[in-house]
């Protein structure tokens, strides 16, 4: 399984390519679709606990 940083990096790589995009389409479809695609991304990065922190056992 990959690190947090490796992770964190492909999830800012993925932010970028979404930057580039948006920069040179005015298609109002697409600009939702990236808002959407960023939002997801940035969820990914900044939850609590980090993807890379395994889930506590669930109780039955």
């Amino acid at each position: 399984m990959p690190g947090e940083k490796e992770l964190n990096c492909n999830l800012f790589d993925q932010l970028s390519i979404l930057e580039r995009i948006e920069a040179v389409t005015d298609d109002e479809k697409a600009l939702k679709q990236i808002a959407m695609e960023r939002r997801q991304i940035e969820r990914k990065l900044y939850q609590q606990p980090p993807l890379t922190q395994p889930l506590p056992p669930q109780q039955q």
